[in-house]
């Protein structure tokens, strides 16, 4: 069992690149707005209930598939590098995953911004998370987000033995799948 955590800020490709790893490889993807556009009809994900509902979704998921005969999971998350709750996260999937005799790759994807407001108007994110379907209000989610949180990591932040980090600006997502399933063997 591998458990493939790719990370990054918005519309840096992590869902795309997981589909395209997922072609090459025998992985699952479980990328992160499955959870969050399965609850977004009913309640928002910035409300306690949306947090409290994606989280016992994810959870479920994520126990299940450690104990499965998978053989592995790759997952997306944005992850907050000022918000302890998200490292914090970040290590008990690891714990999780690692507990169980899998092995967990992180893969930190970067890109420039203006790259990244192109991304977010694509087909195939608005087709795969509905609730960036609202092209005005997500791009100035983008915006704030970088303005407000930490979404990359610092030179040697990142201690974790399997772990590789990708600017993906002007690399394609089939080369960066190529390059994270050579890198970890996948």
């Amino acid at each position: 069992m591998k458990l493939v955590i790719i990370f990054g800020p918005q519309a840096v490709g992590k869902m795309t690149v997981g589909q395209e790893l997922e072609k090459i490889s025998d992985l699952k993807l479980f990328h992160n707005h499955m959870t969050i556009d399965l609850v977004s009809p009913f309640f928002s994900y910035g409300t306690p209930e949306g947090k409290r509902l994606v989280g016992l979704f994810r959870e479920e998921m994520f126990q299940a598939a450690a104990k499965s005969e998978l053989p592995g999971l790759i997952f997306t998350y944005v992850w907050a590098f000022d918000l302890e709750q998200d490292g914090a996260y970040i290590r008990h999937l690891t714990d999780m995953f690692t507990a169980q005799g899998a092995e967990v790759c992180y893969v930190e994807l970067e890109a420039e911004v203006f790259e990244r407001l192109e991304r977010n108007k694509s087909e195939n994110r608005l087709q795969h998370k509905p609730t960036k379907r609202d092209l005005a209000w997500s791009e100035q989610d983008l915006l704030d987000s970088m303005n407000d949180y930490r979404l990359n990591s610092e030179p040697g932040e990142i201690t974790h033995e399997r772990y590789l980090r990708i600017n993906n600006t002007n690399i394609s997502p089939d080369q960066t799948a190529r390059l994270i399933q050579k890198y970890f063997s996948l």
